[in-house]
């Protein structure tokens, strides 16, 4: 099962929302001192050189910017796929592989109070201010086919996934996930 974004937010606000996230759950195992833990396997992906020189950087697809925080863009030249967007709270290991055959990706994870609004974000570097807009934690860099793992303890709300390699979340490589 695939949800966007927009469906994620609206499952996400109520029963529909706890009954998609169970049916579309990933395998869970018990953690330690009896918790549940689920996994998110998360691909880290660019359509190439080509493509990401050719974007127009006047018109970064980042949250808060009209129509990107409600949908998932097609043509952006990088992005994330996730197993799920809506997903059981407590305790979370995301699993990110980077597909890319030339760059390195790497994950983020902020809370996000308003879709509506933009995170902080700087023009000159071309990247979040990770400590403004709340990290939660991070895959660092990963290489071409690297692997990388994160666990997280997330409560219920709405989180966004980001690569915070310069110019990366401007061309969206960033998704929203739903904890309920």
């Amino acid at each position: 099962m695939t949800v966007t974004r927009r469906e994620a937010m609206i499952l996400g606000a109520g029963a529909l929302g706890a009954a998609a996230a169970m049916s579309a759950a990933t395998p869970a195992a018990a953690g330690s001192a009896g918790d549940v833990m689920t996994f998110v396997q998360v691909n880290m992906w660019d359509r190439g050189a080509d493509i990401m020189g050719a974007f127009d950087m006047s018109n970064r697809i980042m949250l808060g910017t009209p129509g990107a925080a409600l949908k998932d863009d097609p043509g952006a030249p990088m992005g994330f796929t996730l197993t799920q967007h809506v997903i059981p709270h407590g305790t979370v290991k995301f699993i990110a592989t980077n597909t890319s055959t030339f760059q390195e990706h790497e994950m983020l994870v902020f809370p996000i109070d308003d879709v509506t609004k933009p995170l902080a974000y700087n023009t000159e570097t071309e990247r979040l201010d990770e400590d403004a807009a709340g990290s939660l934690g991070e895959i660092s860099e990963t290489p071409p086919g690297e692997t990388g793992t994160l666990t997280l303890d997330l409560k219920p709300g709405i989180y966004m996934l980001a690569c915070n390699i310069a110019n990366h979340y401007a061309m969206g490589m960033w998704t929203l996930i739903t904890v309920i």
